[in-house]
């Protein structure tokens, strides 16, 4: 039997998700019997190939994510939000009560531990930010939600279970973690 085709991004968000995936465990040593991780933030890819199962951990809050889950979606034949910030848009939706300016002048020149006296605020560097943080599905067609902050590694290990399996999952809602 071949193995699942996996690849995952993280967005905007903090990581907690993909260390969620991490804390199953011994048991990845299993899951990865069946799994091919072909693109992932710790796999060296350049491009997102053709695979069966996509995950994206964090929400969309500028172009350069939005570009990604287009692109995840094209490539993937199942497409999973995973995280509250993937499936809700998350903390990051807090910047939506301001105009992106208004949170770049925030983030870059009036938090009170950035030293930045010119207060510049970078152009080139930074991908232009959406007018609002949104969730993945408010872009792109998403298969299986996953919610929590981070999802617990027994629930990620389930679902990935439920597709290796060949079925939908949709999670339990005493599956689900919200803390």
């Amino acid at each position: 039997m071949a193995k699942v085709k996996l690849a995952t991004v993280w967005l905007e968000a903090c990581a907690g998700c993909h260390m969620s995936f991490l804390d199953i465990d011994d048991k990845i040593v299993g899951l990865l019997d069946k799994v091919d991780i072909l693109y992932s933030p710790v796999v060296d890819g350049k491009e997102i190939p053709k695979v069966d199962v996509g995950v994206i951990s964090g929400g969309l809050g500028n172009e350069e994510e939005l570009h990604l889950a287009k692109k995840m979606r094209e490539q993937c034949d199942i497409l999973v939000a995973w995280g509250d910030c993937a499936v809700f848009g998350g903390i990051n939706t807090m910047r939506n009560f301001m105009t992106p300016e208004e949170a770049l002048k925030v983030g870059y020149v009036d938090t009170p531990s950035t030293v930045n006296p010119e207060g510049v605020i970078p152009r080139e560097d930074v991908p232009a930010l959406l007018p609002k943080a949104i969730p993945v599905d408010y872009a792109v067609k998403v298969d299986v939600y996953v919610p929590g902050c981070p999802p617990d590694a027994e629930t990620i290990l389930w679902v990935f279970q439920e597709l290796l399996e060949g079925r939908i999952p949709k999670v339990p809602s005493d599956m689900m973690r919200y803390d």
